[in-house]
Parts: structure tokens; C-alpha cells; sequence
């Protein structure tokens, strides 16, 4: 696996600027910068190497991508798993039917889960185009109090695709 970073005698610029703690922070020859690092025994690493002169610290290496590693592991825990609940339709659903899925989409929608609810048209059904139209319609204004249109009725194949998403976000788990 290839280091990320490019770390003492594989950098490769002329000049590097020195950043960090114990250290001059200025613009550097690469060598001059190798010798500082080699002095406290500790590694030369470029941080930016897209920076004109490349941004390098003098840190230890096995540290620095331990401290990275953390960082990353922090930024996923703090990202919200978005789930995607789906509510399926036929083009012919009753009244009964439709109240009872429209009962479990607000369940769902309240626990902060998005819903992806569509009409499947099998065989000669898909002649009744506008009947899953108006039943998608009608299910995201039933919904409209709890939920935001992420995306209107639109026809893929054999299925009649409804996007809704939450309107508040979810309490917050202890």
C-alpha cells in the first residue's frame, strides 16, 4: 500500500515551508529541513504537497498517522446513516390499504428515516399511468405535515418512483 503522505527523503521539492511546533516556520531548503528533522529525531513530512513551496512538519511519522486515523474514525461517527425506508403500491389500492401503509409512513418518517414509496405496474396495469400518479400525489399531501418532496412521481420502467424525507429531524438518541 502506498503512504499518502511523503515522508524525509522522498520528498521531492527543492524548498519546503516549515510548519509546527519547535521549529522556525519559514521557507527552507529540502535538505536544511532533513537535517532540523534528523536533529530532534523525528521525520520530515509534507502535509500539502499541491502548496507552493509544499507544506512539511518535522513530527513523528507513526504519531501523525495514528493522529490522521483518529481524525477520520471521528468525521464517519459523526456522520448521520441516512436509511431509506420503501412503501409499495399497486395501482388499484384501496382505501384500507393506502391508510394502513400511510399509518407506517408516518412511523417511519417520525424516527427520521426517509421513504421512497412507488406503484409497481405489472403487466397491463402500466395503462393506468395517471391512477399512480394521483395516488403518489395524494399519499405526499397526506403526508405533507410530517414531510418535504424530495423528489415528485416519476416514471422509471415499471415503477412509479415518490422521494420523501422528513420535515424535522429526529430526537436525538442517548
Amino acid at each position: 500500500m502506498e503512504e499518502p503522505y511523503k515522508v524525509n527523503d522522498k520528498i521531492t521539492a527543492r524548498e519546503v515551508r516549515l510548519v509546527g511546533d519547535n521549529v522556525e516556520q519559514g521557507v527552507y531548503p529540502t535538505r536544511q529541513a532533513q537535517q532540523m528533522a534528523n536533529e530532534q529525531n523525528l521525520d520530515l513530512v509534507e502535509i500539502s504537497p499541491t502548496a507552493n513551496p509544499p507544506v512539511c512538519r518535522i513530527i513523528d511519522y507513526s504519531k501523525f498517522k495514528y493522529e490522521q486515523k483518529k481524525k477520520t474514525r471521528e468525521m464517519k461517527a459523526k456522520a448521520q446513516k441516512v436509511v431509506v425506508k420503501e412503501i409499495r403500491f399497486g395501482p388499484n389500492t384501496d382505501d384500507h390499504d393506502f391508510e394502513f401503509k400511510l399509518k407506517h409512513a408516518k412511523s417511519f418518517l417520525e424516527s427520521g428515516f426517509k421513504i421512497k414509496s412507488y406503484v409497481h405496474f405489472v403487466g397491463r396495469t402500466i395503462v393506468f399511468k395517471e391512477r399512480g400518479e394521483i395516488l403518489l400525489l395524494k399519499f405526499a399531501q397526506a403526508l405533507e405535515e410530517v414531510a418535504k418532496v424530495e423528489q415528485l412521481p416519476k416514471l422509471e420502467g415499471k415503477r412509479m418512483f415518490l422521494m420523501l424525507a422528513p420535515k424535522v429531524a429526529p430526537p436525538a438518541k442517548k
